[in-house]
């Protein structure tokens, strides 16, 4: 009798325990205002979020979710703060967590990494994520003197980010959880993939495995070579 109420308890728990936060922001391309290849100039307006790289096309990640049946839209809106095009919110289907993804314009590139990284410390959110180009590879932006307020993950998926992002991210009290090791595509998809994992508490090999596969699935490369673009994190 005390252990199935003990198990009772428990199923109660999880079903009434919060879904974790997540805040994506993600600085449109640009090829105007960003030190990029150039794309194609349809989908490298950084005004136009509805045929963005990182937004409106197939693989932009509000595209991704809205076409997953694992992922519901909650709400789309056009802020106020114009500096921001578009911001849809999400939940799982799982109930596991609330998704909020911001579509920054491209040439406020600087000023979305800094959002990035002032929601990291907020203590509003149980993770973070950055998806555009790697800017501070185009020069420096300060710092925030501030620690996380609470325990929190970071996910940067942009070329290179380990080494650019690594130490910045656990200087602001945030624990890495994804980051890259190449230059590399940030595709929508891989936040599809590895978020469920990382809201069970997968090892952090775990969300690399599953990043890895995810990359090499649409790159049509190996397996071992999709994994290798992300980094072996402790």
């Amino acid at each position: 009798m005390i252990r199935t109420l003990l198990i009772l308890t428990a199923s109660v728990a999880c079903t009434l325990a919060a879904p974790k936060r997540v805040a994506v922001f993600v600085a449109l391309c640009d090829n105007a205002s960003q030190g990029i290849a150039p794309v194609p100039a349809k989908i490298g307006d950084g005004n136009k979020p509805e045929d963005n790289l990182y937004w409106g096309c197939t693989e932009g990640l509000p595209t991704c979710l809205k076409a997953s049946k694992s992922w519901k839209l909650l709400k789309k809106e056009v802020p106020a703060d114009t500096r921001i095009l578009e911001r849809c919110t999400f939940a799982d289907t799982a109930g596991t967590m609330e998704l909020s993804v911001e579509g920054w314009r491209g040439s406020d590139i600087g000023v979305c990494l800094m959002a990035f990284e002032t929601a990291l410390v907020s203590g509003n959110y149980d993770l973070c994520a950055y998806i555009g180009h790697n800017v501070l590879m185009d020069g420096a932006i300060a710092t925030l003197d501030k620690r996380a307020a609470k325990p929190v993950d970071a996910i940067v998926l942009c070329c290179q980010s380990e080494a650019y992002f690594k130490k910045r991210l656990t200087d602001l009290g945030a624990r890495p959880v994804l980051l890259t090791t190449q230059f590399m595509y940030p595709r929508g998809f891989l936040l599809r993939d590895t978020l469920p994992r990382w809201a069970k508490g997968s090892p952090l090999a775990d969300l690399r495995s599953a990043a890895g596969a995810s990359y090499a699935g649409n790159q049509k490369i190996s397996t071992k070579a999709g994994t290798g673009v992300f980094a072996a994190l402790p």
